[in-house]
């Protein structure tokens, strides 16, 4: 009979319950200072050669309401993702956050200049083109 190696098992939930955790904890309502609790969507940021792409995850949340600001010292998107089913619905399971969100996503802003957003399959897609210098 061969023992099993289950350190390599534990340690695989243990990563899993690590990652779920840390997402519960970025999702989870926040109260700021004078601020109204809120919860803060996953944010992607990537890089090309001439622009930078940002993706923020909204499922269920209308595109006309979104608020996008730019500052100088980055992008805030904030609104509100309705309860997605009826008041006397018998809830399973309750993973995605509802209610009032805002994200800030520092960025550099003094050297990208907004170009485009769109909503395109649940996520809010802004492309920032990069800023030449001068030489």
């Amino acid at each position: 009979m061969r023992s099993r190696d289950f350190s390599s098992w534990i340690w695989g939930d243990a990563l899993a319950l690590l990652e779920h955790a840390e997402r519960l904890k970025r999702q989870v309502l926040r109260a700021g200072s004078g601020d109204a609790p809120h919860w803060e969507p996953p944010v992607d940021v990537i890089e090309t050669a001439t622009s930078v792409l940002v993706y923020v995850a909204l499922p269920g949340v209308p595109a006309d309401t979104l608020v996008v600001a730019f500052d100088p010292g980055g992008i805030t998107v904030a609104g509100v993702r309705p309860m997605p089913c009826a008041a006397n619905a018998r809830i399973h399971r309750f993973e995605i956050p509802y209610g009032r969100f805002r994200r800030r996503i520092a960025l550099p802003l003094h050297a990208l200049e907004p170009a485009s957003s769109e909503f395109v399959d649940g996520c809010l897609v802004l492309t920032l083109h990069k800023l030449r210098e001068a030489p």
